[in-house]
C-alpha cells in the first residue's frame, strides 16, 4: 500500500514537472506561427490566409527552436564568441548555430528529464533487482541526452581537425605553386580555394571566408589570423604568424612559403611514420581476442580429436 501512494504521488509529481516545460514549449510554437501568420498577412495585404497554410510544419518547428535558443543565449559576448567558435572549427558556419546548440541543449536537458521523472515510479514499485535496472537505464538515458550535444560537436571537430591537417600542407603547396607562378598572394588564396574544394570542402569553406575578409578591406595579418583561429592549428597560427614577420621584414614571400611547405611536407611524413610505428602496438589486443585462439583451435582440436579416439579404443 505503501508502494502504491508512492507510485501515484510521483506520478502527480511527474506531470507537475512536465507540465510546465511542456507547456512553455507549447507557447513558444504558438506565439511563433502566430507571428509569422501575422507577418504573411501583412506582407500579403491583409488577406485571411490560414496560418497552416502559409508556414510549413518543419520550418515553423526550426524557427520555434531559433527562439528557444535566442531566449536561452548567454548574454556574455565572451562566451558566445567561444561558442561560436567551437562550432566554426567543427564545420557548423551558420549564423544561428550557437542558437540552435543551445536550444538542442535545452532539448537534451527536458528530456533527461522527463525519462528520469516517468521511470522513477516505475523503478520504486517494480520488486526484486527490476528497480537497479530501470535507475541505471535512467542515468544511461540522462547522461546520453545531456552529454549528447557535446560529444556531437567532438566529434564533428575531430572529423574537421584531421581534414584540416591533411589539406593545409596541399594548401601551401598550391600557394608556392601560385606565388611562383605570379599571382598575388590573395589571388592565389582564391585559386587554391577552387582547387581543393572537391578534395578537402570544409578547409574551403574557411578560405572562402578568408577571401571575403580580403575583399571587404580587412589587414592581411588579421584576416590570416582569424583564419588561423576558425581552423585551430598551430601550423596555421604559425603559418599567420610567418606572414606577419615576413611582411614586417620584407623578406621574399614566395622563399618563405617554399621553406615553410617543405617543413608542413616532412611534419606530414613524420606523422604517417608516427601511425605506422603505432599499429603493431594497436594490433595486439585484437590478436589476442580473435586471431590467437582461432589459431590455437585449428592446432589443437586435431590433436585432443585423436587423443580421444586412442581412449575410446
Amino acid at each position: 500500500m505503501l508502494q502504491l501512494s508512492t507510485a501515484n504521488l510521483l506520478t502527480v509529481l511527474s506531470v507537475a514537472l512536465l507540465g510546465g516545460p511542456a507547456t512553455y514549449l507549447a507557447w513558444l510554437a504558438f506565439s511563433q506561427a502566430r507571428m509569422v501568420a501575422r507577418r504573411r498577412t501583412r506582407l500579403a495585404g491583409g488577406a485571411g490566409i490560414p496560418a497552416a497554410s502559409q508556414e510549413p510544419i518543419l520550418s515553423s518547428l526550426f524557427n520555434s527552436i531559433r527562439r528557444l535558443g535566442q531566449r536561452l543565449a548567454i548574454q556574455d559576448p565572451s562566451k558566445l564568441s567561444v561558442i561560436r567558435l567551437r562550432l566554426i572549427q567543427a564545420g557548423y558556419f551558420n549564423r544561428d548555430a550557437v542558437t540552435y546548440y543551445l536550444a538542442g541543449k535545452f532539448t537534451a536537458l527536458v528530456v533527461a528529464a522527463i525519462a528520469a521523472v516517468l521511470l522513477l515510479p516505475w523503478a520504486i514499485t517494480s520488486g526484486g533487482g527490476g528497480g537497479g535496472g530501470v535507475t541505471l537505464l535512467a542515468l544511461a538515458l540522462a547522461l546520453v541526452t545531456l552529454l549528447g550535444p557535446d560529444h556531437v560537436v567532438r566529434m564533428r571537430r575531430a572529423t574537421c581537425d584531421m581534414e584540416y591537417r591533411d589539406g593545409f600542407p596541399d594548401l601551401l603547396d598550391l600557394l608556392v605553386a601560385s606565388v611562383e607562378a605570379g599571382l598575388s598572394l590573395d589571388s592565389a588564396v582564391t585559386r587554391v580555394g577552387d582547387e581543393l574544394a572537391r578534395r578537402y570542402p570544409r578547409l574551403t569553406e574557411h578560405l572562402r571566408f578568408l577571401t571575403l575578409e580580403l575583399r571587404a578591406g580587412r589587414d592581411r595579418r588579421d584576416a590570416w589570423q582569424s583564419f588561423a583561429e576558425r581552423l585551430g592549428l598551430d601550423e596555421a597560427r604559425s603559418f599567420a604568424t610567418m606572414l606577419r614577420q615576413a611582411e614586417e621584414m620584407g623578406t621574399s614571400l614566395g622563399d618563405t612559403l617554399r621553406v615553410f611547405s617543405e617543413d608542413m611536407r616532412i611534419k606530414r611524413m613524420l606523422r604517417a611514420e608516427e601511425n605506422a610505428m603505432a599499429l603493431p602496438a594497436k594490433l595486439i589486443v585484437p590478436l589476442i581476442l580473435f586471431i590467437f585462439p582461432c589459431l590455437l583451435g585449428v592446432i589443437m582440436l586435431p590433436a585432443i580429436y585423436s587423443v580421444m579416439l586412442i581412449m575410446k579404443g
